[in-house]
């Protein structure tokens, strides 16, 4: 590597095979969690290694949008509780036959049952009135906070921490409950507690919600629609592709 006379750059290269098989397990083995917490509280230094992972995604314009609303009182979280059931069974309704017995079957208690719960929100005046990065994308703010949950949930992973998604609520209603002012935007409320066991697959895949797609047919080439067989070098002729898929299935 030539010297840096600013002396701003550092040596960078791949990590060693256990770091990278440490980081590809943290990606592959992440599970939203819903109903399988420890009561155990999670120790503040933990909190703060998780927070930090968090605060060090990358963000549009470096303008760092997000602030995290931790909420560990009983009471509290069973207000948003509350908010999520009424929400939840508006949800229910909006599935029929099997589908909703299957959504009614399924557990979501985290809100109750894990000791931590992390309410991830996105100011979307913190940069001021033009951003760089954002000036054509105004979600790109929006896109930044969501790296920073991704990050805190595979450092959580890493931590034998779970994490559960809960975005089945409405927003105002959460806002009022925390005081949270009109212009932040909530992106997350995440719940967090230790965990002694994971589903082996996603939940939804191991209750039969839905399967992982197949990799390959996700990944186009130079156009929309080109799919080529990377042993072979075939290309395939591009084709007509519905977002829906046949029958919006």
């Amino acid at each position: 590597m030539l010297p840096d006379p600013s002396g701003r750059l550092v040596a960078a290269g791949a990590f060693s095979p256990d770091e990278r098989a440490a980081v590809y397990r943290a990606i592959e083995t992440r599970r939203d969690v819903r109903d399988e917490f420890l009561a155990e509280p999670l120790p503040e230094p933990l909190i703060a290694r998780l927070l930090a992972a968090a605060h060090n995604a990358p963000s549009v314009g470096f303008m760092q949008p997000w602030n995290f609303l931790l909420v560990r009182q009983k009471e509290t979280r069973e207000r948003v509780w509350k908010a999520f059931q009424r929400a939840n069974e508006e949800a229910a309704r909006m599935f029929s036959g099997e589908a909703q017995a299957k959504y009614r079957s399924l557990k979501l208690e985290g809100i109750r049952k894990a000791p931590l719960s992390i309410c991830v929100t996105c100011d979307r005046t913190r940069g001021g009135a033009v951003v760089l990065g954002r000036t054509h994308n105004p979600q790109m703010d929006v896109y930044s906070t969501v790296c920073a949950v991704q990050n805190l949930w595979l450092a959580a992973r890493a931590e034998g921490v779970g994490v559960g998604w809960v975005s089945i609520f409405h927003e105002e209603e959460v806002k009022a409950i925390l005081g949270i002012p009109e212009h932040i935007e909530i992106v997350a409320w995440l719940c967090l507690g230790f965990v002694d066991r994971l589903y082996q697959q996603p939940e939804l895949a191991a209750k039969g919600w839905r399967q992982r797609l197949p990799l390959e047919e996700l990944i186009f080439e130079e156009g929309w629609g080109v799919r080529q067989r990377r042993r072979t070098g075939e290309v395939t002729l591009p084709v007509a592709v519905d977002s829906a898929g046949p029958e919006g299935s």
